[in-house]
C-alpha cells in the first residue's frame, strides 16, 4: 500500500498539524510503541496522545524506533486534570517531555475544562508561557465549551489553535464548530466513529456499499470533508491501515447531507460542563 498523501491544516500560529492521524486512548503502555510504527510504516505522521492515557513512553519509543525524524512527526498530548494551575501545567510538560524522550511537543492541550475547578484561565497563562519557552509548536484545549472559550480570550489573551471535542455523526456539534470557525481555532475530533456505535446505521451501510467501503471509511471521510482533524484508535495493523485509506474516493452532497441528519446529541464521553474528573 503507497503511503497517502494526507493533507494539513494551518493552525492559527502558522504552525502546520495532518489532518488524519492515529490516536493512542486505550492502547496498553505495552502495546503502544507496536502500535505506533505500525502507524507510522502505514503513513500515519500524527500521533495523538495524554498524560491520562499512561502511554506517552510508548509513544517516543514508537516515534524513535520507527527511522522518521522527530520533525516529520506531530506529536500532541494533554494536561492531565489533577495538574491545573500554572506551575503544574509546566512541570507536568516537563514529566510528558521526559516520557516521551523529546525536547518540544508539537501540540499542548488541556484536556478538559473542570468548570467547578475554576482553574483553566490560570492553566491556560501557563500554556502561554510554554508556547513563548518552545516547549510547544502550538497549544490548545480539549472539550471546552464556547464559554470556557470566551473566558480564554477575555482574560488571557489567546485563542486556542484547536479544541478537540467529542464528534461523530450522533453529536455533529454544529453550533462549536460554527464557533471555532468564526474565531479561528481548528476542530478536531475524538471519538470519531461514536466508539463504533454508530457504524450499524442503515445510512451508513448503504453509503459504504455505494462506495465499496466500509461504514467506519465513510464516516472518516465525512469528517475530513467537513474540515475536521481526526485521529481514529485501533490497535490491529489491519484497521490502522483501513482507517487511513480513505483518500481514493469522495462522499457528494447527496451523502453529507444524508450523515448529517443523523446527528441526534449522543453523548460517549462526558459533558464537559459537568464533567468534575
Amino acid at each position: 500500500m503507497t503511503p497517502p498523501d494526507v493533507p494539513a491544516v494551518e493552525l492559527n500560529n502558522g504552525v502546520r498539524i495532518p489532518q488524519f492521524g492515529f490516536g493512542v486512548f486505550q492502547i496498553p503502555p505495552e502495546e503502544t510503541a507496536q502500535a505506533v510504527r505500525t502507524a507510522l510504516e502505514a503513513g500515519y505522521r500524527h500521533i495523538d496522545t495524554a498524560q491520562m492515557y499512561r502511554n506517552e513512553g510508548g509513544v517516543g519509543a514508537g516515534v524513535a524506533e520507527s527511522g522518521i525524524a522527530r520533525e516529520d512527526v506531530f506529536v500532541t498530548t494533554k494536561l492531565a486534570n489533577d495538574a491545573h494551575g500554572h506551575d503544574n501545567a509546566i512541570n507536568a510538560l516537563e514529566g510528558s517531555l521526559r516520557r516521551l524522550g523529546f525536547d518540544y511537543v508539537d501540540l499542548y492541550l488541556i484536556h478538559w475544562p473542570l468548570p467547578h475547578k475554576d482553574n483553566y484561565v490560570r492553566t491556560w497563562r501557563a500554556f502561554g508561557d510554554i508556547l513563548r519557552a518552545g516547549k510547544a509548536r502550538a497549544i490548545g484545549v480539549s472539550n471546552f465549551q464556547p464559554a470556557h472559550l470566551d473566558r480564554l480570550a477575555e482574560e488571557a489573551g489567546t485563542v486556542p489553535a484547536v479544541n478537540q471535542i467529542e464528534l461523530h455523526p450522533a453529536l455533529q456539534q454544529t453550533e462549536l464548530r460554527a464557533y471555532h470557525q468564526a474565531h479561528g481555532i481548528a476542530t478536531e475530533a475524538w471519538s470519531p466513529l461514536a466508539q463504533a456505535e454508530v457504524l450499524a446505521d442503515p445510512v451508513l451501510t448503504e453509503l459504504a456499499g455505494k462506495h465499496d467501503r466500509t461504514a467506519a471509511q465513510v464516516v472518516l471521510r465525512w469528517h475530513l470533508q467537513l474540515g475536521n482533524i481526526v485521529f481514529p484508535k485501533s490497535s490491529s495493523p489491519d484497521r490502522i491501515k483501513e482507517n487511513i485509506d480513505v483518500f481514493g474516493f469522495e462522499l457528494d452532497e447527496e451523502d453529507m447531507t444524508a450523515i448529517g441528519k443523523l446527528d441526534d446529541g449522543r453523548r460517549t464521553g462526558p459533558d464537559p460542563d459537568t464533567f468534575t474528573g
